[in-house]
């Protein structure tokens, strides 16, 4: 028998419970798969906990992301077949070590990429992708503030933005995590724990401030993050690591400078098969060029998610880590 993480009540890292689980068999459209690697995410976390209500309730099997290898498909699907190396980003139930899912949702993994960072990157590669590529088309120029840059999204954001020829400013709460980012391309690394991040910023720009915030932290790093934008920059608010942000006035925004704010979310910019496709293939060709680089830093078994929860929680993790089924 395969086995899963299951979470039956909300709260803490406790509630991850490793059972028995029985993946079935795919249907129309559909594909089994045998996990290899599972990538974690804070966004897991938010399920966990309740802070993001699960669309079929309790009990639920976490994770949004993970490779592995095609054991069999279901009528109708002929994208991807038995043996096949693959690697998503979709609904909830990855940290299983069998899973069946909607076949339109895989992409195949190239050749010359693991299946542990392919697991590791897909929602945070794609994440960067949409962010710098869609939300906001960085270009050259630019320059960005990017919070929690030593995080898994951050390592790869950096590398890409370097490429893209920005002027890259990030946060981070620890001197060694700091060093951390200024190796995966940030430019300007301001230590918030020792630092006013506004004051640092606008040092730095010399007072021109920045043409965008990119913001994951939420209630910690909010509302000073718009202190650091330009007149008409833009806010984007795509997590909440410290904690939702509180309802605010609108009007805030016309009075720090007639600025732009969004709240994006990945599923929404991956939603058709075209749309994933070409997400993952421009994260995939920049990993292959060598511009960006995948580093999975910490992992765990499956059965040990809940350390690796509290881990994560607890900001003793780095970059990409992964589970192991």
């Amino acid at each position: 028998m395969a086995k899963a993480i299951r979470v039956h009540e909300h709260g803490g890292p406790e509630v991850l419970r490793y059972e028995d689980h029985d993946a079935g068999k795919p249907g129309k459209g559909e594909a089994l798969i045998r996990h290899t690697a599972i990538g974690l995410n804070f966004l897991d976390t938010y399920f966990r906990s309740g802070l993001y209500p699960a669309p079929a309730g309790l009990p639920l099997i976490p994770g949004n992301e993970a490779a592995g290898e095609v054991l069999e498909v279901g009528e109708g699907v002929d994208w991807v077949k038995p043996g096949d190396r693959v690697a998503y980003v979709g609904g909830l139930g990855a940290y299983a070590q069998e899973r069946v899912i909607a076949a339109d949702r895989l992409v195949k993994v190239p050749d010359g990429i693991s299946d542990e960072d392919a697991a590791g990157m897909m929602l945070k590669g794609m994440t960067a992708e949409y962010l710098l590529l869609r939300t906001y088309p960085v270009k050259p120029g630019d320059t960005v503030l990017y919070h929690a840059a030593a995080g898994g999204v951050g390592l790869i954001f950096g590398q890409w933005a370097r490429k893209l020829g920005v002027t890259l400013i990030g946060t981070v709460g620890s001197a060694e995590k700091a060093e951390l980012a200024k190796a995966h391309g940030y430019e300007h690394v301001i230590n918030y724990s020792e630092e006013d991040f506004v004051a640092r910023v606008k040092e730095i720009t010399g007072g021109k401030m920045c043409d965008v915030v990119y913001d994951s932290v939420g209630k910690d790093t909010f509302p000073a993050s718009l202190d650091c934008l330009r007149v008409r920059g833009m806010f984007v608010s795509f997590g909440q690591s410290s904690g939702p942000i509180p309802p605010f006035n609108m009007a805030i925004l016309s009075q720090k400078g007639s600025l732009y704010a969004t709240r994006p979310t990945l599923f929404q910019y991956i939603a058709t098969r075209d749309e994933l496709q070409a997400s993952a293939k421009a994260l995939f060709d920049v990993v292959k060029s060598g511009d960006v680089k995948i580093r999975v830093n910490q992992r765990y078994a499956l059965a040990d998610a809940a350390k690796a929860h509290a881990d994560l929680e607890g900001r003793k993790t780095t970059g990409t880590t992964v589970l192991i089924p």
